[in-house]
């Protein structure tokens, strides 16, 4: 199986991702904005990777401005719309995760590759 590469929009932070509501994590609206616009890029990827597949996944951050931000911070709201889209079964299958920092790009973007490990 070949090596898949995508272009997606930079993920909100973590603390704009979830809200905490009543004792409750839930996806804010600006989470499920992003969940739904990552599932309409990636549609054509559905089902491409079974659940028994070890992965691997590669992430080239460009951020939207200069302000200080964790790359770790990245992970969570990426992941989970990737998994959303149903390209991947789900995250627990990425064996080898690796992500750097870029330039920054107006309105931010990630680079991502995923192949089998």
């Amino acid at each position: 199986m070949s090596v898949c590469r995508f272009v997606l929009p930079y993920p909100p932070s973590l603390n704009r991702y979830y809200r905490n509501v009543k004792g409750r994590t839930l996806i804010s609206a600006q989470g499920r904005a992003y969940r739904h616009e990552v599932v309409a890029l990636l549609h054509k990827y559905r089902g491409r990777y079974a659940k028994e597949l070890r992965l691997s996944i590669d992430i080239v951050a460009y951020m939207p401005d200069r302000r200080r931000r964790d790359l770790d911070n990245l992970f969570k709201g990426l992941f989970d719309a990737i998994e959303h889209s149903g390209m991947i079964d789900d995250d627990s299958q990425f064996d080898h995760v690796r992500i750097r920092r870029d330039e920054v790009v107006k309105g931010g973007r990630v680079d991502v590759e995923i192949g089998v490990v």
